[in-house]
């Protein structure tokens, strides 16, 4: 197996994106110097892996040369999704079903993200609208995993999650509205933090879904890198209804009542996936964490009414295609998912209103979970990540839709309670994919997930790409 990676003696060496920081501060490098070198990994890895949907190398150097660059990630180099609007960068949601055009402003997000210091590179690939846990575009071809190219990188945040696990960048956005950062984060071996609802800003567009369920994030190789991204965005946010993050920085001494589940609703996970993730539960108990096996408790009518939602949010899009993205839009170049989930919305529409009550009241199930543990740990994933062709978005749809769901099994369940999960690279498959452990905790405990995070890193330190296992 062949793992690509940029990691090399150049500016970014192997640091995270809180040692480049500190390294900034020393005045060791400059960031001119940081910005050439992820410029320089962008192009020795992408003709491979395929993560790059838009370039602004110039304009992000031109920043890297005009002088100080205030806040705690100042100068420190990343890539945005291509679903969040940068100004002057086009966002095309991993489609070209309209020809590119520059925003003219930032978006929430990005004014948010920018604050904290990070200089853009560009836009990353992703899935159609996100629509796919594997982005693989008909004309662009897919995003490979960098640990194994012949299998996906995950999707939504396929380009993101790749390249920060080649070592492009050392932190890169992401955002779920299904698991789209927890996803790549298990594929490439990172750390995903899907936050609460209403813990990070959302654009225009997400805010009017009537049910939010996408969350913006980022995606880092080291727990201390996504900590310091939420203390640093807590900061710029200032004051929510949910319960501070604060500045977290080690394990807490809390032993933790933790429920472990390897069954989703549909599914059992994989005989591998199940064997690493009660491996991961022994190594809790052997911390000295509470554990309790239990079964699923989410309701079997969830999976139908997720579905019929998300293909919902399709429908919204091809059908007002040319009002929100201009005259040029074509629905013929849409690829057979998106189109596949329109014509399941429009022939399921009567049964929308009652499926959306029920995804509203199902908080009530995990409340119930979250009175008895204090965190939740199942597999992210049903099953490792599948070969590429294995999610081909021109394939029929209802091949992709059983294998979308029966891979993502895990994930969705936070999007619509809005409840914080994440995902660690605690384990590795035996042809050395990783293998994503998930910890969910009720609304607002982002500080205990990010606490119990610091704790299995040292226990465990993830593997890493530039050395062989």
């Amino acid at each position: 197996m062949q793992r690509i990676h940029a990691f090399g003696d150049d500016a970014l060496s192997d640091l995270d994106a809180v040692g480049l920081a500190a390294e900034l501060r020393a005045r060791r490098v400059s960031v001119p110097e940081l910005i050439r070198a992820a410029i320089a990994r962008t192009e020795a890895v992408n003709p491979a892996l395929n993560g790059l949907a838009y370039e602004a190398f110039d304009r992000a150097l031109a920043r890297a040369e005009a002088g100080p660059v205030p806040g705690f990630f100042g100068g420190i180099p990343t890539y945005v999704k291509d679903n969040a609007a940068v100004a002057g960068m086009p966002t095309m949601e991993g489609t070209d079903a309209w020809d590119p055009r520059p925003q003219p402003a930032h978006g929430d997000f990005a004014r948010l993200y920018l604050g904290t210091g990070v200089i853009p590179l560009g836009k990353t690939q992703m899935s159609e609208f996100g629509f796919s846990a594997s982005a693989e575009h008909p004309r662009l071809g897919p995003v490979r995993n960098p640990w194994h190219p012949e299998h996906t990188a995950g999707a939504s945040s396929s380009g993101s999650g790749a390249f920060v696990a080649a070592g492009v960048v050392p932190i890169a956005h992401a955002n779920d509205g299904g698991g789209s950062i927890r996803i790549p984060a298990a594929c490439n071996g990172l750390v995903g933090l899907k936050p609460s609802r209403g813990r990070l800003p959302l654009d225009r567009h997400m805010r009017q879904m009537p049910l939010r369920i996408v969350a913006n994030g980022v995606l880092t190789r080291s727990v201390r890198d996504t900590a310091a991204f939420y203390r640093e965005a807590e900061l710029l946010t200032g004051r929510t209804r949910l319960p501070p993050i604060g500045d977290i920085t080690r394990p807490g001494a809390e032993r933790l009542r933790i429920a472990v589940c390897t069954r989703s609703i549909n599914r059992d996970a994989s005989p591998e996936v199940r064997e690493l993730t009660l491996k991961t539960a022994a190594l809790l108990e052997e911390l000295g964490h509470h554990v309790t096996p239990i079964d699923n408790p989410v309701p079997r009518q969830f999976q139908d009414d997720f579905l019929l939602y998300w293909a919902f949010l399709a429908m919204a899009v091809v059908r007002s295609g040319r009002r929100t993205f201009g005259p040029g839009f074509d629905r013929d170049r849409l690829d057979n998912l998106t189109l596949g989930l329109d014509s399941h919305a429009a022939r399921n529409l009567h049964r929308l209103p009652a499926a959306m009550v029920r995804l509203s009241r199902l908080r009530r199930v995990t409340a119930r979970l979250t009175r008895d543990f204090d965190v939740v740990l199942t597999p992210t994933l049903a099953d490792v990540p599948p070969r590429i062709g294995h999610l081909d978005p021109t394939a029929d749809y209802q091949q992709i839709i059983d294998r979308l769901v029966d891979w993502v099994a895990f994930t969705p369940l936070h999007n619509v309670t809005g409840e914080p999960a994440v995902s660690l690279p605690l384990a590795q498959s035996r042809d050395g994919l990783p293998v994503g452990m998930m910890f969910a905790a009720a609304l607002g405990e982002e500080a205990r997930l990010l606490r119990l995070a610091y704790e299995l890193e040292e226990a465990r330190p993830w593997p890493r790409i530039d050395q062989r296992s």
